[in-house]
């Protein structure tokens, strides 16, 4: 039997896309999966990978599971299917890894399919990277793909962009969510998690199993002592950099949103973090709505600076120390 990823419920129409490149005999050289973290593309990226390897799909551009390619990828040792990730998370993409990658692309495939080249996260090569995949884009070998996943197309070269036929993810229909929600198991919240996500159904399932939303809501009972001064930035930024840097500046993001929305009086079931409506509402209700703004403006600085090398807890001492002089005025 193959390993292939069963396709996720909102998956179906991304599917039939992808298999029309296999049947129609036009395989991209490079094709750039973009969208939402949380929404599946990395497994469907597997699944066409895994199709594009098989030497006998079937007529749904299914791998037969049968063949020795199909054996080699079920055993996760196949020579022509490979994956390019940070050698460490949060790290970049380094030109040394992909020379070698190049050495390896520079030789025929080893089988008579396809040899598949997935690259994630894409946006995490660095410039000396992104110039040498560029020169193989040029230059390609025989039966080469490139899959590159990304959550932040708008990090990659419009020069590499350029180059990929692009498969947007659009976010899935929040029904077909919670229902799929259900079926593994969560019974409660899922419109708070799937709000809480950005309607991301890996994210949301993974909120669910991890207790994610008590988290949340203690970083948030942080957030609102500092606004009342009774605790200090340092002591939290210092608590906060063992946590996961990008889940608190989207959480940080969101607060600082619907308190936006809370000065223009919009009502609940508006905000992305509904159940702390009571809480944010009272907040806006003694801030300035252009101070509001200049601390968005400075989350969204923060958001571009948090994957460099840059000291996370001085960034969110940044923030937080922003944060409570905003509630001194």
């Amino acid at each position: 039997m193959t390993i292939t990823p069963d396709l996720l419920p909102w998956q179906e129409a991304d599917w039939q896309h992808l298999v029309r490149y296999i049947t129609g005999q036009r395989i991209p050289q490079a094709l750039l999966f973009a969208g939402n973290k949380g929404i599946g593309k990395s497994r469907l990226a597997e699944r066409f990978a895994h199709s594009l390897l098989c030497s006998e799909t079937d007529a749904n551009g299914l791998p037969c599971g049968r063949c020795h390619s199909c054996q080699l990828v079920n055993a996760q040792t196949h020579p022509d299917y490979i994956r390019l990730n940070p050698e460490e998370p949060g790290k970049t993409i380094k030109i040394d890894q992909i020379r070698h990658i190049l050495s390896v692309l520079s030789l025929k495939p080893q089988y008579e399919a396809n040899r598949v080249v997935i690259v994630e996260p894409a946006d995490q090569l660095n410039i000396s990277a992104v110039n040498a995949f560029l020169k193989f884009l040029e230059e390609p070998t025989e039966r080469t793909v490139l899959l590159l996943i990304t959550d932040k197309p708008s990090r990659l070269p419009a020069t590499l962009m350029s180059r990929c036929q692009k498969v947007y993810f659009s976010r899935p229909d929040p029904e077909q969510v919670k229902q799929w929600l259900l079926d593994q198991g969560i019974k409660k919240d899922s419109d708070l998690l799937l709000s809480v996500s950005k309607g991301s159904p890996l994210l949301a399932l993974d909120y669910a199993k991890n207790d994610t939303l008590e988290l949340r809501r203690k970083c948030f009972d942080q957030w609102l002592d500092i606004a009342a001064l009774r605790t200090h930035p340092y002591i939290v930024s210092e608590q906060w950099v063992k946590l996961d840097p990008g889940l608190l500046l989207t959480w940080i993001t969101g607060w600082v949103t619907d308190l936006i929305k809370c000065c223009f009086q919009l009502p609940a079931e508006k905000l992305i973090n509904r159940d702390l409506f009571e809480d944010l509402y009272k907040s806006a209700q003694t801030l300035e709505l252009s101070h509001l703004y200049s601390v968005y403006d400075l989350m969204l600085t923060t958001r571009n600076r948090i994957d460099t090398q840059l000291n996370k807890q001085l960034l969110f001492e940044e923030l937080l120390i922003e944060w409570a002089r905003l509630n001194e005025k």
